[in-house]
């Protein structure tokens, strides 16, 4: 799988996990105490209410009515909609299962990515390095054809696929592939594993041996340990200057934001968050630096978001590096996520917080240090402008 297809794959993945909040920066994971329930429980005339209304539709509608379940869904998320924060969501259990997933950085599955071939439509595999897939035999460029017996149909789509394909660790799974060249069938049996979702790629730029590229796809549990290796592993291939990608990050978790933060900074602050419940509270960097002087761009756009907006800011306001590119969204207030009995959730507004120089992030964004439009020439061209301009500014030592 090209690099464009896979990136294609994780910014679908995000797009699902980002439609209503941009993977805000998370401060719970469970359901609060029972007490919260009953302070905000609707008066019994306004359920009252709700019940004669829904009686009158479902007597008198000519069509086919929703289920118990999707009303109740499509209730929590119009009183939701009163409060008019584009943050404060109703999940669903399937994208909620996975958001879980992502944040973690892990899932039990075979370790391969799934996608479907914009020419024929059949459903194509590709290993990834040291993980299940590639130790059964599953090749590049396989075509699948059934899971456990259940033939792959068009109408299927890949995130049903993928939840196919994926279970319990230590469980077994039976793909039907066609090897690439072949024209029979094989079984290749593949006992799952824990999977580890990369959010990190990175590499030594081909125009100049000396700048490590390191792009940060999201904030999950994995984050920081796997910015940590990036860099040892460029500062070993001989990288003295770094780019941190940012682009179309959308956020993730606000503990994994510090921590990243944390590996270009010496000891201070990298935010404040303000909430009704705890006042205002400080997070900072530690004194256990890996790159502590090397020169560093960061490049950000308007898909910069959140947890990359926290890093994005404390890296600015503290001196420590440029940003280029152009302004992030502005998305700067924390979600608590409750888990609901069914396995849905829902994300609420409870804190917004401020970069080191007090600066407001929510509505507002970062203004990039060194703006750079990117036309639809450079995009049809494959060039990538933004990129271009900071390895000029690294290489005049800017």
């Amino acid at each position: 799988m090209s690099d464009r297809a896979r990136n294609g794959l994780t910014v679908l993945l995000l797009i699902v996990l980002a439609s209503s909040a941009f993977l805000a920066g998370y401060l719970a994971n469970e359901l609060a105490d029972s007490s919260v329930g009953s302070r905000v429980a609707f008066a019994e005339e306004d359920m009252a209410l709700f019940n004669e209304a829904w009686g009158l539709v479902s007597g008198n509608f000519l069509g086919e009515l929703p289920g118990s379940r999707d009303v109740t869904y499509g209730a929590i998320r119009g009183s939701l909609a009163t409060l008019n924060d584009p943050y404060t969501v109703f999940i669903e259990p399937a994208a909620r299962e996975t958001e879980r997933e992502n944040l973690q950085g892990s899932f039990g599955g075979i370790g391969a990515y799934i996608s479907r071939s914009e020419e024929t439509g059949e459903v194509l595999l590709e290993p990834i390095p040291g993980n299940p897939a590639e130790a059964a035999g599953i090749l590049a460029g396989d075509v699948l054809l059934a899971v456990d017996g259940v033939p792959i149909t068009a109408d299927m789509s890949v995130p049903d696929i993928r939840d196919m394909v994926k279970g319990e660790q230590g469980t077994t799974v039976t793909l039907t592939v066609r090897h690439p060249g072949a024209t029979e069938p094989v079984d290749i049996s593949i006992v799952r594993a824990e999977i580890l979702l990369p959010s990190v790629s990175y590499r030594l730029l081909e125009e100049e041996s000396t700048i490590g590229y390191i792009q940060l796809s999201r904030f999950s549990g994995e984050s920081g340990g796997e910015i940590a290796d990036a860099l040892a592993q460029l500062q070993a291939q001989g990288a003295t200057k770094f780019v941190l990608d940012l682009r179309q990050n959308g956020g993730g978790l606000r503990d994994a934001a510090v921590d990243v933060a944390d590996h270009f900074l010496d000891e201070g602050l990298v935010l404040t968050v303000e909430s009704q419940q705890e006042g205002e509270r400080t997070y900072r960097s530690t004194d256990e630096t890996v790159a502590r002087d090397e020169p560093l761009v960061v490049l950000v756009d308007g898909g910069t978001a959140s947890a990359s907006e926290i890093v994005a800011g404390a890296l600015k306001d503290r001196g420590r590096a440029t940003l280029i590119g152009s302004k992030t969204f502005g998305k700067g207030s924390v979600q608590m996520v409750f888990d609901l009995s069914d396995g849905s959730s829902v994300h609420v507004t409870s804190a917004r917080w401020y970069t080191p120089n007090r600066t407001p992030l929510d509505q507002n964004g970062l203004e990039p240090d060194i703006p750079v439009e990117v036309t639809q020439e450079a995009i049809d061209s494959g060039r990538d402008p933004v990129l271009e301009r900071a390895v000029e500014f690294l290489q005049s030592g800017g």
